[in-house]
């Protein structure tokens, strides 16, 4: 079955219920239509901080989580983003099950 923007939806929405409350409060907000210019400042910046990742503090971490954001803007990126994710998952599960 072909990732979809819907599945990566159901996936955002699953994780972001798991996370504490003032976190899952500032996901919501920011996932919100009208608060597109934050979130494509707040992507463009954690893109960019994950680029510069060999400095402390930064982190390759920030490169998912902008590219998460900015699926909220550019449709086309959900799928893959989808199809990133499972694949990361069955990545994992070889390590889980040995």
């Amino acid at each position: 079955m072909a990732p979809t923007a819907a599945d990566w939806d159901e996936r955002v929405e699953r994780l972001t219920g798991r996370l504490p409350v003032h976190l899952r409060d500032t996901v919501t907000w920011l996932r919100k239509p009208s608060r597109r210019p934050a979130r494509l400042a707040a992507a463009l910046a954690l893109i960019g901080g994950g680029l510069l990742s060999f400095l402390p503090v930064l982190g390759l971490w920030m490169l998912p989580l902008g590219l998460a954001l900015l699926s909220e803007d550019i449709p086309a990126l959900k799928p893959r983003l989808e199809a990133a994710a499972r694949a990361i998952e069955r990545f994992l599960s070889r390590f889980r099950k040995s």
